[in-house]
C-alpha cells in the first residue's frame, strides 16, 4: 500500500507568548514539537508534506529537506489546509494520513497501526476518556464520536452543538484521518464554511462519507498521544506525560 502523510503546521503561537514563533517550533524537552512528529514519521520511511502558514520560512529552514512544503496563505480551517495539498498530490494514488505538528507525543507504532488498519475511503483515530479530571481536562472540547444503533460512526459532534445525551459520550475525535487520496481529491472541494468561524473542517468529510454509503472505520489510540499544545499550561502537561512515558 502506498503511504503519504500531511502534517498541518500553520498555526501561530500567540497563546504561548511566542507570537514571533510558529507554534510547531515551540520546544518540548529541548526540541521543537514538529521535530518530535517528523522524527516518528521518518521511522516509517515516509517524507511528509508539511502545510505551513505563520512563520513558514522558519519552519522550512528548520526541517529543510526532511519534508515537502505547501503554503496556506490564509488559515481557514483544517479542511482548507488539506485542500492546499490537492495539486501537490494530484498524481498520487494510495492512503494519506492527516496529522498535526503540535501533537508531539504521537508514536511511530500508532501511525503504523493506522495504516495497517486502514480501510478505504477513510479510517480515523478515536480516543476514550473515563473522566476529565486532571490533565484529561484538555479533552473537554474535543468533538464527540456519534455512532448509530449498530455501533457504526455516523458523524462527529462538536461540544457546542451537542444535545445533553451526546455530552456524555466519552469517545472523542483527536483529528487524525487516513483517506484514500482519490476519494479525498474528489470530495475536498465539497466542504463548506457555513459555520460561526467561517472555516472549512475535515470533520465534515466524515458525515459526507457516511452520506455516500461508506463505512467510516476507526482505531482507538492512547489518550496521551493525542494531546495538542495550544497554550503554556498544555505544554507543561505534555512535558509531564512525555517524562512519565520514559
Amino acid at each position: 500500500m502506498n503511504k503519504k502523510m500531511i502534517i498541518l503546521a500553520g498555526g501561530k503561537g500567540t497563546r504561548m507568548n511566542v507570537a514571533q514563533l510558529p507554534k510547531v517550533l515551540v520546544k518540548l524537552n529541548g526540541r521543537p514539537m514538529i521535530d518530535h512528529v517528523v522524527s516518528e514519521v521518518e521511522k516509517l520511511r515516509i517524507k511528509p508534506v508539511v502545510v505551513t502558514g505563520h512563520g513558514r520560512e522558519k519552519v522550512e529552514d528548520f526541517l529543510g529537506h526532511r519534508a515537502d512544503y505547501v503554503y496556506q496563505a490564509e488559515q481557514r480551517g483544517t479542511g482548507h489546509a488539506v485542500k492546499m495539498v490537492k495539486d501537490h498530490l494530484k498524481d498520487y494514488e494510495g492512503a494519506v494520513l492527516v496529522m498535526y505538528g503540535d501533537q508531539p507525543l504521537i508514536k511511530k507504532e500508532t501511525l503504523e497501526r493506522v495504516f495497517e488498519s486502514y480501510m478505504s475511503p477513510v479510517t480515523m483515530m478515536t480516543v476514550k476518556v473515563d473522566d476529565y479530571d486532571g490533565w484529561r481536562a484538555c479533552f473537554l472540547n474535543f468533538g464527540k464520536i456519534v455512532r448509530d444503533e449498530r455501533g457504526k460512526i455516523k458523524g462527529i459532534r462538536e461540544v457546542r452543538d451537542c444535545e445533553d445525551d451526546e455530552l456524555r459520550i466519552n469517545e472523542l475525535n483527536p483529528g487524525y484521518y487516513c483517506f484514500d487520496n482519490r476519494w479525498l481529491r474528489e470530495n475536498i472541494d465539497k466542504l463548506g464554511s457555513d459555520n460561526a468561524q467561517g472555516e472549512y473542517y475535515l470533520t465534515d468529510l466524515i458525515e459526507l462519507a457516511v452520506s455516500q454509503g461508506y463505512e467510516v472505520h476507526s482505531i482507538e489510540v492512547e489518550a496521551g498521544e493525542c494531546l495538542g499544545v495550544n497554550d503554556e499550561e498544555q505544554l507543561k502537561i505534555v512535558e509531564m506525560l512525555s517524562t512519565n512515558d520514559k
